[in-house]
C-alpha cells in the first residue's frame, strides 16, 4: 500500500489508558511467567496501534506543517505522549520489580531489562507538565525553521535550498550564501534565543525534579544509553581534540591551498573539490540509479528497494511549510518504513538513497524482530551506524549516481565524513556546556561556541560574516534543540563506518556480509559488543582514534584526485 494512502486514525489517551490499567495490575498480581507474557502481549498490541499512529501524524505533519488536521493531530499526540511515557514506565517498573524477574529474563532478553532499568531513571510523573511544554517548545522551533525564508537573488527560498550555494565552486557566491543565511537569522534571533533558553530551563527543571543535578544525566538516560556512560563520552571527546583534529586541520588546510584559497573561512568549508564539488544526477536518475545499486547488492537489499518504491516512501522535493531536515522513520504495523529530504542538487541529495536508505534497510530488515518494537535498532550509536556505514557500501556504484565524478565524490564524501567527527563532537561538548550552567545568557552561549570552534576547528575563521561571527551557527543545528545530546551518536557511528569502509576496501562481499549481521540483530544486542562481533575496536579503547586517524588520512591519500 503507498504511504499516502495508509490509514490513520487517532489513538486516544482513553484507549491507552484502559489497556495500561489492565496490563499493570495483571502483571503485578500474576502467578505465573506465563500470566505476564499474556499481559505483555496486550501491551504489545496496544503499543503497535499507538505508535504506528503517532508516526502517521508526525510524517504527515513534517511534510505541511500548516496542514490543519495533522498540525492538530500531532498537538495531541505532543500533548499525551509524556502521560504515555509514564504509563510504559509503570509497566516496565511491574516487570523490573517481579519476583519471576530471573525467569522473565531468560524468557525474554536481559538486554531489554536493561533498557527498561534506564527508562525508569528518564521519567517521573512529577515532570509530564512539562514534558508538554518542551514538546510544544520543540514544535515551536521547528516551524519556525519550517517558515524561515531566505532573501537570494529576488527570490525566497527555504533554507534546505538556499544551501546548496553554499557549495557553489564561486567563493563570491559562497561568501554571499552565508550572509543572506546570517542575515535571515539574525532577523529571528530574538525568537531563536528565546525558545533555546525556554528549553533549556524546562530540561532543567525536569532533572532537578526527579533528583538530578542538573539535566546532563537525565539527558543520558533519555537517550538509552546501556554500553558508555558520561566519562567515557568525555574520553572520547578528549580523544578526537587529540588525535584527530589536528589531522583533520591539517588536511583541511592543504586541501584549501589546492583551491586556491589562503584564508580559510567558513563558507569556504562547504566546498572539497577544484572546480566545485561533483553533483549527481538528477532526481529520476538517482532513484533509478538506487533501485540497480540495491539489487546488485543481494536480495533481500533488492525487495527493499522495490518496497520503498512500489509504496512511493519518499519525499524528497523542498517546498515552503515542509520541515526543514531529513529523516527516515517507521510504520511498525504495516512494517513500512518512510524517509523526508529536501533535495537541492547537490551531493546531499545521494545521501537519500543511502545513509537514510540505511535506516530504512535496518527497520525492514528487523520488522519481524522479537523485540522489534520494544528495543528498535537499538541505541542511536547503533542507528547511526546502520546509515553511515550504508553510505561507504554504496562507494562501488557511484559512477551511476555522478558518471565521471564518481572519484571525486569518494574522495570528497570521505574527506567530509572525516572532518564531520570533529564538528559532531563539537556540538556535544557544547550541549554540556549549556545544561551543566543553564543560566548562561544567549550572548554567552554563544561565546561558548566559538571558544569550542577554535578548539575544534582551528582552521575555519567566521570573521566578517553576518550574524555568524558570533558565534551562532549552531541556532540552525536543529538537534540542539530538538533531540540534546543525540549528536555524538553520529560521531561514535562514523567510526564504526569507517571500520566498514576498511573492511570493505579489502574484502566487500566479507565487510557487507557482517554488516547486515550487524543491522539484523537490532537493539538485541548493544552496541560494543555488535562492533566486537563485526571485528573492530570500540572507539572508547585507548589509541582507536589514533590508529582511525592514520589508516583514515592512508585511505584519503591513495584515492586523492
Amino acid at each position: 500500500m503507498k504511504v499516502s494512502e495508509l490509514p490513520y486514525r487517532r489513538v486516544t489517551l482513553e484507549e491507552v489508558k484502559a489497556v495500561m490499567e489492565d496490563v499493570i495490575p495483571r502483571i503485578k498480581n500474576a502467578k505465573s511467567v506465563e500470566e505476564i507474557l499474556a499481559a505483555r502481549e496486550d501491551y504489545l498490541k496496544c503499543a503497535l496501534e499507538y505508535y504506528t499512529n503517532a508516526s502517521l501524524a508526525s510524517m504527515r505533519y513534517t511534510i505541511n506543517t500548516v496542514d490543519p488536521f495533522y498540525v492538530a493531530e500531532n498537538e495531541y499526540y505532543d500533548e499525551i505522549g509524556p502521560v504515555v511515557s509514564n504509563y510504559e514506565v509503570s509497566y516496565a517498573s511491574a516487570l523490573l520489580d517481579s519476583p519471576f524477574r530471573p525467569e522473565l529474563e531468560k524468557a525474554l532478553s536481559p538486554v531489554l531489562f536493561q533498557s527498561m532499568e534506564v527508562s525508569r531513571k528518564a521519567m517521573s510523573n512529577e515532570i509530564i507538565e512539562d514534558m508538554v511544554e518542551e514538546n510544544k517548545l520543540v514544535r515551536e522551533y521547528s516551524d519556525l525553521m519550517a517558515a524561515m525564508e531566505f532573501e537570494w537573488k529576488g527570490e525566497k527560498l527555504p533554507r534546505a535550498m538556499l544551501m546548496k550555494y553554499a557549495k557553489d565552486p564561486d567563493r563570491e557566491t559562497r561568501k554571499a550564501c552565508f550572509e543572506v543565511l546570517g542575515r535571515g537569522l539574525e532577523a529571528h534571533k530574538a525568537e531563536l534565543d528565546d525558545i533555546f533558553d525556554r528549553m533549556v530551563h524546562v530540561r532543567d527543571r525536569m532533572a532537578k525534579k526527579m533528583g538530578y543535578k542538573n539535566f546532563v544525566e537525565l539527558g543520558y538516560y533519555r537517550m538509552g544509553r546501556l554500553c558508555y556512560d558520561q566519562e567515557k563520552v568525555a574520553n572520547f571527546r578528549a580523544n578526537v581534540l587529540k588525535d584527530i583534529v589536528p589531522v583533520v586541520a591539517r588536511l583541511r588546510t592543504e586541501n584549501a591551498k589546492r583551491l586556491g584559497i589562503e584564508d580559510y573561512k567558513f563558507y569556504d568549508d562547504g566546498v572539497i573539490m577544484p572546480g566545485g564539488d561533483p553533483k549527481p544526477f538528477g532526481k529520476e536518475e538517482i532513484f533509478a540509479s538506487a533501485k540497480k545499486m540495491y539489487h546488485a547488492m543481494g536480495k533481500e537489499t533488492g525487495d527493499f528497494i522495490d518496497l520503498m518504491l512500489e509504496n512511493e516512501a519518499f519525499d524528497v522535493d523542498s517546498r515552503k511549510n515542509k520541515w526543514g531536515g531529513g529523516y527516515c522513520t517507521e510504520f511498525a504495523k504495516y512494517k513500512q518504513p518512510f524517509i523526508l529530504a529536501n533535495f537541492n542538487g547537490t551531493a546531499g541529495d545521494v545521501d537519500v538513497v543511502t545513509h537514510e536508505a540505511g535506516h530504512a534497510l535496518n527497520a525492514y530488515l528487523i520488522a519481524d524482530n522479537r523485540f522489534a518494537l520494544e528495543l528498535g535498532c537499538g541505541g542511536m550509536e547503533t542507528a547511526e551506524t546502520h546509515s553511515m556505514s550504508m553510505e561507504f557500501f554504496a562507494w562501488p556504484y557511484m559512477q551511476d549516481f555522478f558518471g565521471d565524478d564518481a572519484e571525486r565524490y569518494k574522495f570528497m564524501h570521505a574527506l567530509e565524513s572525516f572532518s564531520f567527527i570533529p564538528y559532531g563532537t563539537m556540538v556535544d561538548a557544547f550541549q554540556h556546556i549549556v545544561y551543566e550552567q543553564p543560566d548562561l545568557t544567549p550572548d554567552e552561549r554563544d561565546a561558548e561556541w566559538l571558544k569550542l570552534e577554535k578548539q575544534f576547528r582551528p582552521h575555519i575563521s567566521f570573521e566578517g560574516m553576518p550574524y555568524l561571527e558570533k558565534g551562532t551557527r549552531w541556532q540552525y543545528q536543529m538537534h540542539i534543540y530538538e533531540s540534546p545530546f543525540y549528536y555524538i551518536d553520529y560521531c561514535l557511528a562514523q567510526t564504526a563506518a569507517f571500520q566498514f569502509l576498511l573492511a570493505s576496501r579489502k574484502d566487500y562481499d566479507d565487510a557487507f556480509a557482517r554488516y547486515l549481521r550487524l543491522s539484523k540483530q537490532g537493539g538485541e544486542k548493544v552496541w560494543t559488543d555488535l562492533l566486537e562481533e563485526a571485528g573492530f575496536p570500540s572507539p572508547f579503547q585507548p589509541g582507536a582514534l589514533a590508529d582511525l586517524a592514520k589508516n583514515v588520512e592512508a585511505l584519503l591519500e591513495s584515492i586523492r584526485v
